[in-house]
């Protein structure tokens, strides 16, 4: 799988440790940024990211930031992004079951990496679902398309 990756500074440490260990999983990584734990912004980092995904430059993407929240809300304004908030198991595997996120977000100053490792092996393994689950996306679609529901 081809997975874009991308951090703030609170994020690099984590960024950093989940790239090798994608690599070791045999995924091939795309580094956006950041690459040191020097202050930047996350927003157009995030944004770099989302673009990947939504283009088809990479299957998904990965942002990471302090809390998760802001990262998540940035690669969410790019159209065709579905951005996942993931601090734990169970919201990865629904985020990808029933929601077929495209961008998982985790807080690197809330999960260790062992737990990151995790989230992130559920992340990548789930499958969405489809049927009813389906409807929902198209309705998400419609949403972010401007159509009135």
């Amino acid at each position: 799988m081809q997975i874009a990756i991308g951090s703030d500074h609170a994020g690099y440490r984590l960024k950093e440790h989940l790239s090798a260990l994608l690599e070791r999983w045999g995924h091939e990584v795309t580094d956006l940024g950041t690459h040191s734990e020097d202050a930047v912004d996350y927003p157009p980092i995030c944004a770099a990211v989302g673009r990947a995904v939504a283009d088809g430059k990479v299957d998904r993407g990965i942002v990471l930031g302090g809390s998760g929240q802001g990262e998540q809300i940035a690669a969410n304004k790019v159209h065709g992004v579905r951005a996942a908030l993931c601090n734990d198991l169970y919201t990865a595997e629904f985020s990808r079951r029933h929601n077929d996120a495209n961008v998982l977000s985790m807080g690197a100053r809330v999960v260790g990496e062992g737990l990151a490792d995790e989230i992130l092996r559920v992340w990548l393994t789930t499958d969405f679902e489809g049927g009813r689950h389906q409807r929902r996306i198209d309705e998400i679609t419609a949403l972010e398309n401007g159509e009135i529901l």
